[in-house]
């Protein structure tokens, strides 16, 4: 009597929860995409871009490659180093002699109140020519293609958009990887989603740091990285000072024009993904506990639901309210199939990843300490 009370409340949990998480998923289905654009753009309007790097020899080069592929719309071209140990420099310096708009800036050493992206790409906003009025902000794994920042810069002064940033395609290899990725992309489809849109609800932001192209007076309005310093969401962070400061901020699929390879395994993504996903910083505090426990009933708990009653169907409403829940996550699992360039066999089992990755974000939501590239990143557990 008593398991069959507690079940039927887990049941009823994730009915509210199912039909949350439902209308956004169904309510934001993937609208406005931008498209390539590869006429000269009609304003004299410039972009900038600044690549934060460190210690990315093994990853710079084909990002550089589409950097200087691009048109006459970007003047320059500002890799920020945070204090690379490796032959990052020399990768740089290599494109320099290649294209004269390649700069490189050493912003080392890191503050200790500072994310060294966020860092990072403060210093480069600091050091940028006055002649561009766009920053296009890449990541050292992105690739772009040449009509990249054009299509980027047309797309925001048609759309009257001043941040906008690509959910760009992403690149995985092997069979974990297939399965735990999607699993963690579907988190934020759940939580947000459908990319395709531009809000001025903080709460609403949708944002990628990987590739993210910003009206550079207004980024200088909101005091450029300052706020989001500690973040372990630099980008989601920046996207709600933004929208705080009464921007539209948009978020986009742009097929074909930038692809990137996020981490070089599985297990370089279970170990450093999860610290971002919870997206956890001073506009959303506790809140993101309230949204993680929802994740947890709608996309944690079915497989495991519908594994145990398998063995004992004591309770036909937690089994429907599942089944129901099974139907959604395969609905968005073919949705995001055209986020992925190429897609291991596995992509179609990642559901079976559901709660560990859900596990993987509570962990990194309560952890005190976060990594990269084995350097410590400031205490955020509330900023």
């Amino acid at each position: 009597m008593g398991w069959s009370w507690l079940l039927t409340a887990l049941a009823g949990a994730q009915a509210l929860a199912l039909a949350r998480t439902g209308y956004r998923v169904l309510t934001r289905l993937p609208g406005t995409e931008i498209v390539e654009f590869n006429e000269p753009v009609a304003t004299n309007e410039r972009v900038a871009i600044i690549v934060p790097v460190l210690n990315e020899q093994a990853r710079l080069s084909p990002c550089l490659e589409g950097a200087i592929a691009q048109g006459d719309e970007v003047a320059e071209i500002v890799v920020v180093d945070g204090g690379s140990s490796d032959g990052t420099r020399d990768i740089v310096a290599a494109f320099a002699l290649r294209d004269a708009r390649v700069h490189w800036l050493d912003a080392s050493p890191v503050p200790p109140e500072w994310n060294g992206k966020a860092w990072n790409l403060q210093r480069g906003l600091e050091s940028l020519h006055p002649d561009a009025q766009w920053v296009l902000m890449l990541d050292a794994d992105v690739r772009p293609k040449p009509h990249l920042a054009r299509s980027l810069l047309h797309f925001a002064q048609a759309q009257g958009v001043n941040v906008l940033s690509v959910a760009t395609q992403q690149l995985v290899s092997g069979v974990i990887e297939g399965m735990l990725h999607p699993a963690m992309l579907t988190t934020l489809v759940y939580r947000y989603g459908a990319p395709g849109r531009a809000t001025s609800k903080v709460h609403d932001v949708q944002a990628n740091g990987q590739c993210m192209l910003v009206r550079r007076d207004a980024w200088l309005a909101v005091g450029g990285m300052h706020m989001a310093r500690s973040s372990v969401c630099e980008d989601v962070t920046l996207g709600r000072i933004f929208a705080a400061g009464g921007h539209t901020v948009g978020l986009y699929q742009a097929p074909g024009l930038v692809d990137v390879r996020m981490y070089s395994g599985w297990h370089d993504t279970w170990r450093n993904w999860p610290r971002s996903l919870p997206l956890r910083d001073r506009f959303t505090k506790w809140s993101s506990l309230l949204q993680l426990l929802e994740l947890t009933l709608t996309q944690g708990l079915p497989m495991l639901s519908l594994g145990v009653l398998t063995l004992r169907p004591a309770v036909p409403s937690l089994r429907s309210v599942n089944l129901v829940l099974m139907g959604l996550r395969l609905g968005v699992l073919a949705g995001t199939a055209r986020a992925y360039t190429r897609r291991p066999w596995s992509y179609w089992l990642s559901p079976l990843a559901d709660p560990l990755v859900t596990l993987a974000l509570w962990r990194s939501a309560f952890r005190r300490r976060h990594f990269w590239r084995e350097r410590p990143l400031p205490s955020s557990r509330l900023s």
